[in-house]
């Protein structure tokens, strides 16, 4: 078992099924956590399961806000942070001769541009730290393309292609920034989906099934393990072989 024992690591979209699954499974692997998300009561949940972490609600599309937040994370993680997982994300589908400009920019402002921020501000930190690890959650849409996600598609493959960028760019200080490409994974989201459509979707896993969160959340914690120090730039597909980039 990985053991992430004395690593400061926030997680934001900690309020969703991925999100909470990753904080469970770092918590149990004795990380030090900084959770965020938008939906207090949910962070309040978290914190009465997992009484050591610590909760910080915030809402990363307030892009001139997002500084003082890392400045406020890092200094609740003892001014030491190790990893930052940005799993936050949003969708706004809709056909591309439908799609109005604030469904386009809403997708891109919050998935592309506040991950950005993000891993921007919290680099600042880790240099100082001389090492750390930045995991970016992105979408097997954001390799295949898929109907009524233009925008959603755009912000994930971009994330991919940014996180290649900074990846290089500081890899010679010691931090690694690598992705995670969830498929199709069980959510309460796919839990609303009509059972035919599903069974469609599952028809076209080679391995028969959805995903599990803690599929993600394992990856999460390898990524953000001393196992995964000289991996970086890369992506990393959990889909059950829906994708084999």
């Amino acid at each position: 078992m990985i053991n992430l024992k004395d690593q400061n690591i926030i997680v934001t979209g900690a309020s969703g099924g991925i999100g909470s699954s990753i904080v469970e499974h770092l918590y149990e692997a004795g990380a030090n956590i900084l959770a965020t998300g938008t939906r207090t009561d949910k962070l309040d949940q978290l914190k009465s399961k997992f009484s050591k972490i610590k909760t910080l609600p915030f809402d990363i599309s307030k892009h001139d806000k997002i500084e003082g937040f890392i400045d406020e994370a890092n200094q609740l993680l003892g001014k030491n942070l190790n990893c930052l997982v940005n799993n936050a994300g949003i969708t706004k589908d809709n056909l591309a001769i439908r799609m109005n400009l604030m469904e386009w920019n809403k997708v891109i402002d919050l998935n592309l541009t506040s991950t950005f921020l993000m891993s921007k501000f919290a680099i600042k930190k880790m240099l100082k730290n001389k090492s750390g690890k930045i995991i970016n959650i992105t979408s097997v849409v954001g390799h295949t393309g898929n109907i009524g996600q233009v925008n959603y598609t755009a912000s994930k493959a971009g994330i991919v292609a940014m996180s290649k960028s900074l990846a290089i760019e500081y890899s010679k200080k010691n931090i690694n920034v690598n992705c995670i490409s969830p498929g199709f994974i069980e959510t309460a989201m796919t839990e609303k989906i009509d059972e035919k459509f599903k069974e469609s979707i599952i028809s076209k896993i080679p391995s028969g099934r959805l995903g599990k969160a803690e599929d993600i959340a394992n990856a999460v914690i390898f990524l953000a393990s001393s196992k995964s120090d000289y991996i970086n730039g890369e992506t990393i597909h959990v889909n059950g072989g829906l994708y084999l980039g």
